[in-house]
């Protein structure tokens, strides 16, 4: 008997969180199809996060592309791109929602702290509480070159960084007093005297002195959430944020070593196992049937994989220019080139290229598979396919055995993509007590149940 497979549910009252991922750069949302709108009108933005309010999302989150993709110098043309500032683009949806929540991907290698400190805690200030901060890190010359200082810091250097970021935005954040504003017009002053502190942190990347300028919103600090998927990430995630984005959300068995690790660093880190939520990234395919759902995918992999996204997607396995070659024609007879690529096109680094191509021809050829096809099956895999009541149940079970604690929906179309899920699915989930039937809370903090602030916290006893 597996774990899942025990009569007895080890979190019988879990409720599913979704969130909605308004990605960046990126070949999964299709910009060719039909149906699909602007990428960057201010309508698009408003329809998705409306819709993801009136299914009663948690939260919409904005990805960060500070540079568009290049390959060889080139921009890279193939991809949905563009995007305004995050947090200005949340400040305008703000006025247009009440009660998602508003997470901005802002990065940690090439901000300051006093800088971004401000700008979310007057996001915060301005939606009442429902801002959000995504903590990301960049070590790329590729992004780097945007700024005076380029890609210079490694992957220990950059977290390093970002735990003193974040340290010093949260005593930024606490500057204020509780009761720093007066309540009375017959009061003395407008604030208390002494109740704006002056904060003066020094770290190996910051020496601060500053005076904040806001107090603190109706949930304390911005809502923390860190995607790393390293050592390093997880151990950042389990000593500093609220919630983890994760790319372990596609296979239970994964997805629960995934929990259980987070977990046990949280544990280690003097925090107690429930105090983190796992959202992992998914796509959500629905159709009437099983086949349909099905035969909707496979369409769906072709309109993301098109011929040229395939030839680009296999020639950062073989770390050569494969854009002359026929994509409906076999995979290329060259070996792999074997050495670390410059982080072009934003991919993450193969490790053993050999390996995995010597997999992939063994596949292609076993199936008659061309060089898409072979993408298509076996290149990047995500998401979840079915029936509104199946993947009710699905997610059910995932929710209520601790695999996850929600996810961060990844819509494949612009704007109407979530339309599917609030109307067809949120019912089912509902129907199962397993997804809220109505905002209970205000912040995002109370949407996640998430508890104060770590520094706001009582100390533990």
């Amino acid at each position: 008997m597996t774990r899942t497979d025990r009569l007895d549910v080890p979190r019988p009252d879990a409720q599913l969180h979704f969130g909605v991922f308004f990605q960046g750069v990126n070949h999964w949302t299709v910009w060719s199809d039909l149906a699909s709108g602007s990428q960057i009108d201010p309508a698009s933005f408003r329809r998705v996060a409306q819709s993801a309010e009136r299914g009663l999302f948690d939260a919409f989150f904005l990805g960060e592309g500070l540079r568009l993709r290049e390959v060889d110098g080139r921009i890279h043309e193939l991809d949905v791109a563009g995007r305004p500032d995050a947090i200005t683009q949340l400040a305008a949806l703000a006025a247009v929602t009440s009660r998602i929540g508003l997470v901005s991907t802002s990065n940690t290698t090439f901000n300051e702290p006093a800088d971004l400190a401000r700008r979310l805690s007057g996001l915060d200030l301005l939606s009442e509480g429902r801002a959000g901060w995504n903590v990301v890190t960049t070590d790329n010359a590729w992004t780097g070159a945007n700024f005076r200082r380029g890609g210079y810091l490694d992957h220990a250097d950059r977290y390093r960084r970002a735990e003193e970021f974040l340290t010093a935005a949260r005593a930024l954040w606490d500057g204020w007093a509780d009761e720093a504003i007066a309540h009375s017009r017959t009061a003395a002053s407008w604030s208390a005297p002494g109740a704006v502190g002056q904060v003066r942190f020094k770290s190996s990347q910051f020496d601060l002195d500053v005076a904040p300028t806001l107090p603190r919103s109706p949930q304390g600090h911005p809502v923390i959430f860190q995607a790393g998927d390293s050592a390093d990430g997880r151990d950042f995630a389990a000593r500093n944020a609220d919630v983890i984005f994760s790319r372990h959300g596609d296979d239970l068995d994964d997805a629960l070593a995934f929990a259980d690790d987070l977990r046990a660093r949280l544990r280690t880190a003097g925090r107690p196992a429930d105090d983190l939520r796992i959202l992992p990234g998914t796509e959500i395919i629905i159709g009437a049937t099983e086949a349909e759902a099905q035969e909707k995918k496979r369409h769906l992999r072709f309109q993301q994989v098109t011929p040229a996204t395939a030839l680009s997607i296999a020639g950062l396995l073989w770390n050569i220019d494969l854009s002359d070659r026929d994509a409906d024609g076999p995979l290329p007879k060259e070996d792999p080139v074997v050495e670390e690529n410059d982080g072009s096109f934003g991919a993450r680094r193969i490790v053993d290229p050999r390996t995995v191509v010597a997999s992939w021809r063994e596949q292609a050829e076993a199936n008659g598979w061309s060089l898409r096809d072979t993408v298509i099956h076996l290149g990047p895999q995500r998401g979840h396919v079915g029936t509104p009541a199946g993947l009710a149940d699905k997610f059910a079970h995932w929710v209520r055995h601790g695999a996850v604690d929600g996810f961060n929906v990844t819509p494949y179309l612009i704007p109407d993509g979530l339309d599917d899920i609030v109307d067809l699915l949120v019912p089912e989930l509902q129907e199962r007590g397993v997804y809220r039937t109505a905002y209970t809370g205000t912040t995002l903090r109370e949407h996640l149940g998430l508890r104060a602030p770590r520094t706001r916290r009582a100390p533990a006893a």
